[in-house]
């Protein structure tokens, strides 16, 4: 398969499928475009017919873009991998909690974009941004509470890799959370394959002016 991503210092999308890969060891090529060029969408329409990133060539050459239905799809390709919780109210309540975070957080998104080599602590800090963090940290207590930790449903999965660009923001801003919240952050930032995207973010060079001018 491959696996077609952005910058890995900006593409919070792509990195959500990355990761989740990368954590059960399920073979990928990566193909990487550089985003916010004149050429970006050109690149991009040679596999994505959505013009966006990520989007997954699966071995027999068809196209998933959307980072839900690529995960969804991974889920269904590889069954015996736990990347749902095997309870089926587990999985219902996990399933909830990423079309969350797939649909909401608009306010987040626009005034905490991710940009792993930067720091802005306290900038971004909107009434609707800060009223998005108090969801996230109170939708992660919540998990961690009735799952026990140390990821959202107890091991790592879909869900955590659907928050894990979020943890990316909180990283660059800097929003208060609680003391459950932020150890949560730490352990998934800590997370090998976490560590991994960053890794590789931080020896990236290319960079969108946008992005690294805070309001």
């Amino acid at each position: 398969m491959k696996l077609v991503i952005g910058d890995k210092n900006y593409s919070s999308w792509s990195m959500r499928p990355w990761v989740l890969m990368k954590h059960f060891g399920i073979p990928f090529e990566e193909v990487a475009v550089q985003l916010g060029e004149p050429d970006t969408l050109a690149s991009i329409l040679k596999h994505s017919p959505s013009g966006k990133v990520p989007c997954l060539i699966m071995d027999n050459g068809a196209s998933v873009w959307e980072s839900v239905a690529i995960l969804e799809t991974l889920a269904e390709q590889f069954p015996d991998v736990p990347m749902w919780p095997r309870d089926a109210a587990a999985r219902a309540h996990a399933r909830s909690v990423s079309a969350e975070m797939h649909a909401g957080f608009a306010e987040l998104r626009t005034n905490m974009w991710m940009n792993i080599h930067a720091s802005f602590p306290g900038k971004g800090a909107t009434p609707g941004a800060l009223a998005d963090v108090a969801r996230v940290d109170a939708l992660w207590s919540a998990c961690l509470d009735q799952y026990g930790g140390p990821f959202l449903f107890g091991e790592f999965g879909i869900a955590d890799a659907m928050y894990a660009p979020v943890v990316m923001r909180f990283n660059t801003w800097q929003p208060r959370l609680s003391e459950a919240a932020a150890a949560y952050a730490r352990r998934l930032t800590n997370a090998p394959a976490v560590q991994a995207w960053i890794a590789d973010a931080m020896h990236e060079t290319h960079t969108i002016d946008y992005y690294e001018t805070p309001a």
